[in-house]
């Protein structure tokens, strides 16, 4: 490496390779302590050495600006390749504050496979604001051109999707938002900013329900949002600040901390993603298994070009199609834990159209694909011998 760029680099945290960013990029010692890592400034408010006058002028009252929720807003912004992070109550605390950007007569383009709480909010939360949503196969580009017009303001596509693993290209998509001036935003749940960065590949806004994977203990609720352009950030936050969504100090050094670990944690879900799947696949009882890193998956090669991995988080359904039979494997699992929820270092199972996705209707969810028989394993970093065993015995 020459060491003249490698010095420029490192003094330039935002040059960092990735790995080095999840501990480093954007933070910095405590200035008053040297602590290695941020305080929890466990206050709600700040003094004023005169009345308007806040000691710090960043700092005034915590649901503007706390510095431990700061610390992991440097770090969001850092590891998506952002000019801002905002860090929020929950990840749908993050996607309602986006729809606030948006009045009545507005139009929303989604793609038709989301998460039941985005497609609950979407269709009964802002059901009688005026907006008007539609939902399509992000994949058939002409049918999504189709749905644009002059009132349609935003774009939202899950990729990976939850729970079908559907992708979208986010580069052919960002060429279409761009040229029309609408606002993107790609949630980037399941794919972490380790496998894929959407603002590089032409997204606007990028949305983390951080309790997943940017967490990764299955400890905290938290959400995101990552933007590039200066002054939606100024306007999101804005509005984060007006309705007060805000992520208390304790939760942002949590998710924090869970950062400076996402690369090796991902590194090993995506390594027992790909060792579940093979066995899945090769066994008797199972029909489909729903993985981008699978040749056979529709969307393979648009998950080998935005992607440099393919996760953990895996669905498949069973030869006798039935919910009994799916069932009676969750409740057989031991290692696996049956629970709603993704991404922690514990590996999960689901039943999606009894649990995470129950809010959205039966006649769209079999349209869609979302069958009874359907389960979504979130494969964690346990030993992979012991999550094949766990799998082959609950199967038998």
């Amino acid at each position: 490496i020459d060491q003249t760029e490698l010095a420029k680099r490192i003094k330039k945290k935002d040059k960092m390779k990735f790995n080095t960013k999840v501990i480093h990029g954007g933070q910095h010692h405590d200035p008053s302590t040297g602590a290695v890592m941020p305080p929890v400034y466990q206050t709600s408010t700040f003094v004023q050495t005169s009345p308007g006058k806040p000691l710090n002028p960043d700092y005034e009252y915590s649901r503007a600006a706390n510095p431990t929720r700061s610390a992991l807003e440097n770090a969001l912004a850092s590891i998506e390749n952002g000019t801002r992070g905002l860090a929020f109550s929950s990840g749908l605390a993050a996607t309602d504050c986006i729809l606030r950007s948006f009045k009545a007569g507005d139009e929303i383009i989604a793609m038709d496979d989301l998460y039941g709480g985005t497609y609950r909010m979407f269709t009964r939360i802002y059901k009688d604001s005026g907006i008007k949503f539609h939902f399509v196969d992000m994949n058939d580009l002409e049918k999504f051109k189709s749905l644009i017009n002059e009132n349609t303001k935003l774009v939202w596509v899950e990729t990976p999707t939850n729970p079908l693993m559907k992708l979208a290209d986010i580069q052919e998509i960002a060429k279409i938002t761009k040229e029309k001036k609408i606002l993107f935003a790609v949630d980037n749940t399941f794919a972490t900013p380790y496998l894929q960065k959407p603002l590089d590949l032409g997204a606007d806004i990028v949305m983390h329900s951080a309790t997943k994977y940017l967490g990764g203990h299955s400890d905290v609720i938290a959400g995101a949002l990552i933007v590039k352009d200066e002054a939606l950030g100024d306007q999101l936050h804005f509005q984060q600040f007006a309705t007060g969504a805000t992520l208390g100090p304790m939760d942002s050094f949590l998710v924090l901390r869970g950062i400076k670990t996402l690369h090796l944690r991902v590194q090993r879900h995506c390594e027992n993603g790909v060792k579940v799947v093979e066995f899945l696949s090769n066994h008797p009882k199972i029909k489909t298994v729903y993985f981008p890193g699978l040749p056979s998956h529709p969307y393979h090669e648009i998950a080998k070009k935005q992607m440099s991995g393919f996760g953990g988080m895996v669905s498949f359904t069973f030869v006798s199609g039935k919910k009994e039979e799916a069932v009676n494997f969750l409740e057989r699992l031991n290692v696996f834990t049956l629970a709603e929820s993704l991404g922690g270092v514990e590996s999960l199972a689901n039943h999606p159209a009894l649990m995470t996705h129950a809010s959205i209707p039966e006649d769209k969810r079999k349209e869609i694909g979302i069958t009874d028989d359907l389960v979504r394993l979130s494969v964690g970093i346990e030993d992979a011998e012991d999550l094949i065993a766990d799998l082959m015995q609950a199967l038998a």
